[in-house]
């Protein structure tokens, strides 16, 4: 490591690098099996200890000011952004997404910091006019309390601060746990959030192995008032089911199934462009990566041959290595549950017309399979991986219906270069998101989030806001 002053090997509480016993576990390189470092295992005691050093800062943090806390937060998000080098080279050693990937998420994940910096400071309340003379109605808005934030390894930085801003601006303090797989990407970042002032006990970060324990502890105090959770639809039933003795807020961005259709009238190389730079992301590895590309028979074979050759120029490798497209999967039951679905498609009558194949332990090929149908398993599943399939349709019907044929409802995309269909197909995708002769649609600026099973509430935008937020109606009476 080039940046050593970044990498810490216990969990952050109450603004110290705390080890809780003697057990640890390696953090290890995807791309080649080698580990990076050995850290605590903190589990149910750190989470405990977490938990009651939060609620014991909230009390003073709920009291400051959203002008003082914005400047703490400009701040951090200063520091990120001076430490990009560092953080995308911790990030792609952890994860193993190609190094320019890693340094995109610290602008994506910075940009969410500055933002809602601003955003805290517009947490605007109401005065209602009455409906007696000696009324005066009044509607504010405070902080819920303890956040306990869960987030996933493949975006290791931009899930933690489209999380922790929003609640820290809004005057929450934060029990974060990353994922196991990426944990050195959260201790860096909690570094730079002490160092830009924060109060110890604000933003904590628990590490550990025990995922289920751990969660469940954030999930059962009756002192952590909102769970926040990016993962898969299993656990955020689990979750939900484990915060109903509470009756706490919850954020759940879950699995996604997303569809990617090509009207006949679409700009073939636009659409292909699309497709390309929506699926690859980290190897395919993220919750709004195209999972069914939905394409007319007037023009299948044309795009078909046309992405062909666009996936084929794709290099796969380790992320830190120059030019390198495609990086690892997380870890060998990955790379297994990839090759499953193309073996199963195979048996199903899809025809793999490039790639398919695994690359060593780590890697696997950039694939695409034609004559894909709704009996194979990656229709119904998520893939998590470097697969396209390639269905076709006949008429608008057929593709809206195939499109939300899932109980999930994350994100969705389609390319037309007609108006009037682009209003219609829009409004009947059963999809939080919806991007329109656009692959890449995430921005701070705009709320991320599903509907069905992908989940429910919004991260990002001015929305982003709102879960973090208890709202307050006061009546004062007798005025004379």
């Amino acid at each position: 490591m080039n940046n050593s002053n970044l990498i810490f090997d216990r969990s952050f509480v109450d603004g110290k690098w705390i080890a809780i016993g003697a057990s640890k576990f390696d953090i290890v390189n995807p791309a080649n099996g080698q580990k990076i470092k050995s850290v605590n295992d903190g589990g149910v005691a750190i989470s405990e200890k977490a938990i009651g050093v939060a609620f014991e800062a909230f009390q003073g943090w709920k009291k400051t000011t959203a002008k003082f806390r914005a400047t703490l937060l400009e701040k951090w998000h200063n520091l990120i952004l001076d430490n990009t080098e560092g953080l995308a080279e911790i990030m792609t050693l952890e994860c193993g997404k190609p190094l320019k990937e890693s340094k995109g998420e610290v602008s994506y994940g910075a940009a969410f910091v500055k933002w809602f910096a601003e955003e805290g400071k517009r947490t605007y309340g109401d005065v209602i006019p009455p409906h007696t003379e000696n009324r005066r109605l009044v509607v504010i808005k405070q902080a819920v309390g303890v956040v306990g934030a869960i987030t996933p390894w493949n975006f290791p930085l931009a899930m933690i601060t489209r999380k922790v801003a929003p609640a820290l601006a809004a005057g929450c303090t934060v029990v974060l746990r990353p994922a196991e797989e990426t944990p050195l990407t959260a201790l860096a970042i909690a570094h730079l959030a002490s160092i830009a002032g924060f109060p110890p006990g604000v933003f904590n970060v628990i590490i550990g192995k025990d995922a289920s324990a751990m969660g469940k502890v954030l999930c059962e105090s009756e002192k952590v008032k909102k769970i926040s959770f990016t993962g898969s639809t299993r656990v955020g039933h689990l979750l939900m089911s484990q915060s109903a003795s509470t009756l706490k807020k919850l954020s759940l961005e879950l699995g996604g199934n997303a569809p990617f259709i090509v009207f006949e009238d679409a700009n073939i190389d636009m659409a292909v462009e699309g497709t390309i730079v929506s699926k690859f992301r980290n190897s395919g590895q993220t919750c709004v990566c195209v999972n069914r590309v939905i394409v007319h028979e007037k023009i299948y074979e044309k795009f078909s041959q046309k992405l062909k050759k666009a996936i084929s120029k794709l290099k796969v490798g380790n992320g830190m290595e120059e030019e390198v497209n495609i990086g690892p999967l997380i870890n060998k039951d990955a790379l297994k549950k990839v090759n499953d679905f193309v073996e199963d498609a195979i048996l199903k009558g899809g025809e793999v017309l490039l790639g398919g194949k695994r690359i060593g332990e780590c890697f696997f090929e950039p694939t695409l399979i034609s004559n894909a149908n709704l009996e194979m398993n990656f229709s119904k599943e998520e893939i998590f991986g470097p697969i396209i399939p390639l269905y076709k349709f006949s008429n608008d019907e057929e593709a809206i219906k195939m499109a939300n044929n899932t109980v999930y409802g994350l994100a969705s995309y389609f390319f037309s270069e007609n108006v009037t269909r682009c209003w219609r197909v829009a409004e009947a995708l059963e999809y939080g998101m919806v991007g329109i002769n656009e692959g890449l649609i995430s921005t701070e600026l705009a709320p991320f989030g599903g509907i069905k099973f992908s989940g429910q509430g919004r991260e990002g935008s001015k929305y982003g806001m709102d879960d973090y937020l208890d709202i307050k109606y006061m009546c004062f009476g007798n005025i004379i």
